[in-house]
């Protein structure tokens, strides 16, 4: 792909005028932001910005850039910082650099990526950690997927959980999940649970008036039957390429609060067919229901964190009624039954690669044996996050390109990505650890 070239050199600074009309400034290159702080790139720090991003402009953020003739960082005070949402499967190096004026407003819930501009071209300080191109927008043909979707609905008109993805999911939202379900191929979302038990900072289906920010997605409001789920996934599981179903989503709480209902699916399903993965995207509250889950079949878990540190953690998940020790021990219960565990890692330059962070990672991975890291960039305000941790001062990173080639060289049968991957691609890492 055209996006692993790098440019010849460090990008210019790009940025908005208060029309939200974007520019490049040929006397500045490029600059990062990891933490607090701001770095100078190389050229090697850059990809072509994927299809399917977006530019973003962030009001009330001035941007810092490095001035060419003088090789000093200077903060632009007349116009708004530039950044780069980047597509799926993509995994952010650096935030793009800025001030937070007083008074700005809390930016929304998007990943905030360095962006610069080069030869006619944008670019973006990225890495594309999964090859997999189940998001890729070219293979999301609008046209068709509102005909498949309106045809399934039609369908099954009394499936409360088919009429949610499809008229939320799939037509509002434009959910790559849900559309690839319509369109019958690949992992198929199962929402399941209108309740949580997490209260995270950051979360895309619900947030508190106080925090001044608005949710991009509306939450599940009922818990589906064992037969709505099943009327739909079974078919999915016994004909789809590469066949995956989850439960646990983004317009969703916490699928374990209804742990009963998945297993009592998943029991119904693997009655019928063997064929593909039944997986779990999870807080990994409840060791006990994890348990009982794998011991009827279920294959593969997510687990969702933004560290491996009890402190960070708890700051940001504000959970009601577990610990963080919970959730390290369901990870090694799903690997006791030999199930396929992944951290779906909220990845944030200068929190992600801080020294204690890596080395809270590292004994997460010893002593629980997961399976993959999937590097997932962090959709939140870097400074309201920041503040809400009450985290005032952080040490230079390691950078998160050092960290992701650290891992893999301690250890080499830890698999990287940005999904669930299907049956064939685990097996592939587990005959690696074999070996």
């Amino acid at each position: 792909m055209s996006n692993s070239i790098h440019p010849a050199e460090v990008p210019f600074m790009v940025f908005a005028d208060q029309d939200g009309n974007i520019f490049e400034d040929t006397r500045y290159e490029v600059v990062g932001r990891s933490g607090f702080d701001v770095y100078p790139l190389s050229p090697e720090d850059f990809i072509e910005v994927p299809f399917g991003s977006d530019m973003l402009t962030l009001p009330g953020r001035l941007p810092y850039g490095l001035h060419i003739e003088s090789g000093e960082i200077e903060l632009r005070e007349d116009v708004q910082a530039v950044a780069s949402l980047n597509a799926p499967a993509y995994t952010q190096l650096f935030s793009a650099a800025f001030a937070t004026q007083d008074e700005a407003p809390t930016l929304p819930l998007y990943a905030y990526t360095a962006v610069g501009w080069y030869n006619g071209k944008f670019y973006t300080t990225a890495v594309r950690i999964d090859p997999d191109d189940r998001q890729d927008l070219e293979n999301f043909d609008r046209e068709h997927i509102w005909d498949v979707t309106r045809k399934r609905l039609e369908e099954q008109p009394n499936n409360r959980l088919v009429q949610h993805l499809g008229n939320n999911c799939s037509l509002k939202y434009c959910c790559p999940a849900a559309r690839n379900f319509f369109m019958g191929r690949w992992e198929a979302p199962i929402p399941v649970s209108p309740a949580c038990n997490s209260n995270c900072l950051g979360c895309i289906s619900f947030q508190p008036k106080e925090h001044d920010l608005t949710s991009p997605q509306d939450r599940l409001d009922f818990i589906p039957t064992v037969a709505e789920i099943v009327e739909y996934t079974l078919p999915h599981l016994e004909k789809a390429d590469r066949p995956i179903v989850s439960f646990g989503q983004g317009c969703e709480g916490e699928p374990l609060l209804v742990w009963q209902t998945i297993r009592d699916v998943i029991v119904e399903l693997r009655k019928h067919t063997n064929r593909g993965i039944i997986n779990l995207n999870t807080n990994g509250s409840k060791p006990k229901a994890v348990e009982e889950l794998f011991k009827v079949g279920l294959n593969s878990m997510r687990i969702s964190t933004n560290s491996l540190r009890k402190s960070i953690y708890e700051s940001y998940y504000l959970p009601n009624n577990y610990s963080f020790e919970d959730v390290v021990e369901s990870a090694k219960i799903a690997r006791k039954y030999n199930g396929w565990v992944s951290i779906n890692y909220f990845t944030f330059p200068g929190m992600t690669d801080h020294p204690e962070e890596v080395s809270a990672l590292k004994k997460f991975i010893r002593e629980s044996d997961i399976n993959m890291v999937q590097w997932r960039n962090f959709n939140i305000d870097p400074d309201w996050y920041l503040g809400k941790l009450g985290v005032a001062d952080l040490p230079q990173g390691y950078g998160i390109r050092n960290v992701m080639e650290q891992l893999k060289q301690e250890f080499p049968h830890l698999a990287y990505g940005y999904f669930n991957p299907p049956a064939e691609v685990q097996e592939h890492y587990n005959k690696l650890r074999i070996k």
